[in-house]
């Protein structure tokens, strides 16, 4: 019987995975509907009440998107004036979906990552994560990668997709 080799494992693929990145703390959504009118109707004075009467600490660390899921008409203030009531607990506060905070996070970081380890390398951006990576996230990681990387893939090495191979 022919021993089995992991082609695979023993290849000069670098991996990076996205997820190795994904930033840890808890994600929040605050619906602005909640403190309208029957869930459509701004009223600016009952709007400022009930922000103020809103127990902001319940936030504190975390990481807050701000939306509504009624179909209202809501003032560009009113998101503004609820992502200053959370200024002083929140890590970071958007106007958006948990997509929008997990992209905007990633877009932070993947700036401030070193790239010089993937010199002249071949790389796959993994493609299978249990965490919420957004594509947003992968685009920018390869292009972050792409000034470093002999080649770029995505998926696994197993059934990668070529996307860049440097000029020679």
């Amino acid at each position: 019987m022919e021993e089995i080799i992991n082609k695979v494992a023993n290849s000069a693929l670098e991996v990076f995975d996205l997820e190795d990145y994904y930033p840890k703390g808890i994600r929040t959504q605050i619906d602005i509907s909640q403190w309208l009118l029957e869930g459509f109707l701004l009223r600016e004075k009952d709007f400022r009440e009930e922000l103020k009467n809103h127990d902001w600490a319940q936030y504190q660390d975390h990481y807050v998107t701000i939306n509504c899921s009624t179909d209202a008409i809501v003032p560009a203030w009113a998101s503004i004036l609820v992502a200053i009531q959370l200024a002083p607990y929140a890590k970071k506060v958007i106007d958006g979906n948990s997509e929008d905070m997990d992209a905007a996070l990633y877009e932070e970081l993947l700036p401030k990552i070193d790239y010089t380890a993937y010199k002249n390398k071949s790389v796959i951006i993994k493609g299978c994560s249990r965490k919420p990576v957004p594509t947003r996230a992968y685009v920018l990681a390869a292009h972050y990668l792409q000034p470093f990387a002999r080649s770029i893939m995505y998926g696994e090495a197993c059934s990668a997709v070529p996307l860049y191979k440097a000029k020679k």
